[in-house]
């Protein structure tokens, strides 16, 4: 398989991690599905998440599989007074990640990232690693550092 985008930047930071694939189910592309398919549990996959503050700013969010974001946590953690999840048509032109493969490592822009804080549980974590079938698994700190990301609480 060739590396992603993602996976070339944490080999660039000396990042460990490792990939696993899974077959796409395109009437299925939740992360819930992700993780049944590599047999992990739904809380130790995370989702990405783009969304706008009232501001007009961005932001990223990484939430378990299985969990719901909470606007009104992740506006409080963006310092925005309010916040909502991008519509599907602009995840392509805003991240380069289609839907169902957006990854929080290697978008377009670097926007300011919030990992939901149940990750800090868990020595590793999967995330999408920018395409459909293909999740990174490293260290949640690894992870938060290469982002300068924060832990939150965001369900």
């Amino acid at each position: 398989m060739a590396k992603t985008n993602a996976m070339r930047l944490l080999s660039a930071a000396g990042i460990n991690y490792t990939v696993k694939e899974y077959p796409v189910d395109e009437s299925d592309l939740s992360a819930v599905h992700a993780a049944e398919s590599l047999g992990m549990p739904p809380e130790q996959v995370f989702k990405t998440l783009v969304l706008q503050g009232a501001s007009g700013s961005y932001a990223v969010c990484c939430i378990p599989a299985a969990c719901e974001l909470d606007l009104k946590k992740t506006a409080l953690a963006a310092k925005e007074k309010s916040i909502d999840l991008i519509p599907m048509k602009d995840i392509l032109p805003l991240t380069g990640y289609v839907r169902g493969g957006c990854s929080p490592l290697g978008m377009k822009k670097q926007f300011p990232t919030f990992i939901d804080e149940t990750a800090q549980l868990f020595d590793i974590i999967s995330v999408s690693a920018g395409e459909r079938g293909v999740q990174v698994i490293l260290a949640p700190e690894d992870l938060a550092g290469f982002l300068k990301a924060e832990f939150a609480d965001l369900t």
